[in-house]
Order: structure tokens, then C-alpha cells, then sequence
């Protein structure tokens, strides 16, 4: 795995989550992807997807920066900032996220497989 896979696959992945393009998403998460939000609720895959579908999840702005890609074997973690403008189910989203999230090498493709997102004040 190399470092411009990851950097390529994050590109992909916020542009995907600005365009609510389900697709994509689908494609790049893990059947099987655990992430834990802000307040410390753990969501699927599918409850990630359903927040797009729905339209619940409109995200006008996404800025990452601060990146660190570190890569172990088949694996690769990334953290990064996320500047968010948007709304999720008609609440406002704006400010900046950290990030952390875990690539894995599947056979042709990677997925994201966990992930994590905090706050920043």
C-alpha cells in the first residue's frame, strides 16, 4: 500500500460525502465499519449511507488539512482535520473535526474499515 493510494482514496471519499454521492460511498466503506460520532453514538455503514439517501446529511464545505497517513502492513491510519459546513437532519454543522480513520487492502481495492471523529474547540 502505498502513501498516494490512501491520499488519493481520502480525496475521493470527501468528495463523495460533499456530493452525497451513495455510490461512491458504498464502494469505499467496509460491510462492516464501526465509527464513532462526536457524542459517542458507534454507527454502520448503513446507518452512514441511510444519512445520505435521506437527505438528512447536506454538507456544503469540506476542507481537510493536517494530515498524517501512517501505513502497517495491509493498513493504513490517517488523521486529519475537516473543516464541516452543512446540516445534518436540519442542524447546523459548522467548525472543525479530527478525524481518524483506518484503510485496509482488500484484494483490488481498499475500504475504510473504523473510524473515529471528535470535536475541535
Amino acid at each position: 500500500m502505498k502513501i498516494e493510494t490512501i491520499v488519493n482514496a481520502e480525496i475521493e471519499l470527501l468528495t463523495a460525502i460533499k456530493n452525497a454521492d451513495v455510490p461512491t460511498l458504498d464502494k469505499m466503506l467496509h460491510d462492516d465499519l464501526l465509527f464513532n460520532l462526536p457524542d459517542g453514538q458507534t454507527i454502520t455503514k448503513e446507518f452512514d449511507l441511510n444519512s445520505y439517501r435521506s437527505g438528512k446529511m447536506k454538507i456544503e464545505v469540506i476542507e481537510a488539512s493536517d494530515q498524517i497517513i501512517n501505513i502497517i502492513d495491509d493498513l493504513a491510519v490517517v488523521t486529519v482535520t475537516v473543516m464541516l459546513k452543512g446540516t445534518y437532519d436540519g442542524n447546523l454543522l459548522n467548525g472543525a473535526f479530527r478525524y481518524i480513520r483506518v484503510w485496509k487492502q482488500f484484494e483490488e481495492n481498499i475500504k475504510v474499515i473504523a473510524g473515529s471523529c471528535a470535536v475541535l474547540k
